[in-house]
């Protein structure tokens, strides 16, 4: 049988040294070089396990129930406490069987019954929960960085159920912004601050929670606890929270952004009438000046009154175009003094 070459070490807290001495057999023939260290009682237990640079070192730690100064409920729970980072593997004989089951819900990895153990069971018990016991390290530190990222982020946040749209959680900024209470929060639904017009877009994702797609933005408008409407983009991405199935979802204050943009729009606009003004209006009497100059420039005109005559057209115009320039000018000072230009 090829062994297992990983440096293992192991912690067995085991008073019975026949018992002790089975574990470490088993351990032997599929681990190549365990480091087993043992463990008599609870005392010793405890400075085995109170050294955080030992306790670190640890691969798993193997329990029996009942030791000389300590046993039940009460071993379980500080043994757990002192191997916080590291998996705990129950040892029972089967009169302890029901009691052994128990400390699954308290927090051990796994549990063995000493009449049924063998080399084979022990390894892959201590494999398994290894392994397990990093994976669950491991969603604890993302659920850890989820909780920090949410409840730290200065964005508004919260948390919906799927099936109704109730809220599940809101952040501290959600709060700020909004200003309701988290406990008004939670007695509220999505629906109690959006507009109706939006109801649809919900209605539709509640429908359909299979197919949709995980990620969702949307533009909204949704009501601050003063009555005010301010227009959001929601960014919505599906999680499971609690084992409820649930989004989370950033809402952004686009308000001041969508004001700014339609002043912009406001202010393209009479651009465009100022440049119409400019290549349309002031063409026409530009146009009649070019007109009546090139015909006395090319025609003998004669009496004197027909030459005054056009001089006064010319006048007139230029004067039409000096009323289109000031014209232009004004409504220009005018976007300046608005602050658009």
């Amino acid at each position: 049988m090829r062994k297992d070459k990983e440096p293992y070490k192991i912690l067995v807290i085991e008073d019975n040294l026949g018992d002790f001495i089975l574990v470490s057999d088993f351990l032997e023939e599929t681990i190549l070089a365990p480091e087993v260290v043992h463990a008599p009682d609870f005392k010793q237990a405890v400075e085995k396990l109170t050294t955080t640079k030992e306790q670190e070192n640890y691969s798993a730690v193997f329990l029996d129930l009942s030791l000389p100064d300590k046993s039940g409920e009460g071993l379980i729970i500080d043994i757990l406490q002192l191997a916080k980072k590291t998996p705990v593997i129950v040892l029972t004989g089967y009169t302890d069987a029901s009691f052994a089951t128990k400390s699954l819900s308290l927090g051990a990895s796994d549990y063995l019954l000493k009449d049924e153990l063998t080399a084979t069971t022990l390894y892959k018990s201590l494999i398994y929960n290894i392994e397990r016991f990093k994976t669950l390290t491991r969603l604890k530190e993302s659920e850890l960085r989820y909780s920090d990222l949410f409840h730290l982020s200065p964005q508004p946040m919260w948390v919906l159920a799927m099936e109704d749209y109730r809220f599940l959680d809101v952040n501290e900024a959600a709060i700020n912004h909004f200003g309701y209470s988290k406990e008004e929060f939670m007695s509220m639904t999505l629906y109690d601050i959006t507009q109706e017009k939006y109801f649809g877009i919900f209605e539709c994702r509640m429908a359909d929670q299979e197919s949709m797609d995980s990620d969702f933005s949307s533009l909204v408008q949704l009501q601050v606890k003063s009555g005010k409407w301010i227009d959001a983009e929601i960014n919505c991405n599906l999680l499971l929270f609690n084992g409820i199935k649930a989004e989370v979802v950033l809402a952004n204050d686009v308000t001041e952004r969508l004001t700014h943009l339609n002043i912009i729009q406001e202010q393209n606009r009479r651009l465009k009438d100022i440049a119409f003004e400019q290549s349309h209006v002031v063409r026409a009497p530009l146009s009649r000046m070019m007109g009546l100059i090139n015909l006395i420039k090319t025609t003998q005109i004669s009496p004197k009154e027909e030459l005054i005559q056009l001089l006064d057209y010319i006048e007139r115009s230029a004067y039409e175009i000096d009323d289109i320039i000031r014209e232009i000018v004004r409504k220009t000072e005018n976007l300046k003094q608005e602050g658009d230009l």
